[in-house]
């Protein structure tokens, strides 16, 4: 179909109640198994490069991957910058020919995390494309803490930076390998009363699937990121290619084989937000 940018596809989720996957590669085996399934759920999907997809491969090389599979597939694509923590980062990403932007501004304090992602949000929308900010903190599991997001910040945020959406802290976390926890419902409910800017969740790995479900449809939650769900799929099915034939050596041979199961769970993931093309 085409490359296309964030606002592009939360907007009609905004308004179809539904939500996009944002869904963090490391590299080309993952990112061609991500666009395979959205294109067998008939779905729009979102790219992202992190930092530790960032710290293995350049902005620059990946920027061509991502337009690469968007230009080629049947739905569109959104080339992302998850995790930007610097104007000259965010820039470099908006030259390799991303079509989205996420500043994060989030261990800041309130009023220079507000100037920053507005500089970026102008910084994206004059080369014509989109802007996440994120406001309150998403701790990460054995690590930081999270700092909850105050719904009178973030609508004041909302309106100061003028993103195209909104990362809020309502009980996710990043890295978390189970899903035993859940968001804090009663905090969304009152941050989408008073914005209406799309809202996104990191740390998607560690909600509940029906949770998911049911905030895609029922609330102004339009993305949900997922990373560690897929990178242990990733992980098994390496593991199980790998210990299959010892003596198979050819590492193109070896991750041929995640494909597909990395394709399946892929698939369960975008099917559970009720996101359709």
């Amino acid at each position: 179909m085409s490359l296309v940018t964030l606002a592009d596809v939360l907007q009609p989720a905004l308004k179809g109640n539904y939500a996009v996957a944002g869904l963090v590669t490391l590299g080309w085996e993952d990112m061609r198994a991500y666009v395979a399934a959205a294109e067998a759920e008939n779905a729009a999907v979102i790219l992202q490069a992190g930092p530790g997809c960032r710290a293995h491969t350049p902005l620059p090389v990946l920027g061509k991957m991502f337009r690469y599979l968007a230009e080629n597939a049947s739905v569109p694509v959104v080339a992302h910058l998850d995790h930007g923590y610097t104007v000259e980062e965010c820039r470099q990403a908006l030259d390799s020919g991303f079509t989205s932007l996420m500043y994060d501004g989030s261990r800041k304090p309130l009023e220079q995390n507000i100037e920053e992602t507005a500089a970026i949000v102008e910084m994206a929308h004059k080369a014509g494309i989109s802007c996440e900010g994120e406001i309150g903190f998403v701790g990460y599991a054995d690590g930081e803490n999270s700092a909850g997001t105050d719904p009178a910040e973030a609508v004041k945020f909302a309106e100061q930076t003028q993103v195209d959406a909104m990362a809020i802290s309502v009980g996710n976390v990043h890295l978390q390998q189970d899903r035993q926890g859940g968001l804090d419902e009663a905090r969304i409910r009152a941050i989408e009363s008073l914005t209406t800017v799309p809202l996104v969740i990191h740390g998607g790995s560690g909600v509940p699937v029906a949770q998911r479900t049911s905030l895609a449809r029922t609330s102004s939650i339009c993305k949900f990121n997922i990373g560690t769900e897929l990178r242990m799929a990733f992980g098994a099915a390496l593991r199980e290619a790998v210990n299959s034939d010892l003596d198979r050596f050819d590492r193109v041979s070896i991750l041929k084989d995640t494909h597909d199961p990395v394709v399946a769970a892929t698939r369960r993931v975008i099917a559970a937000l009720g996101a359709k093309a």
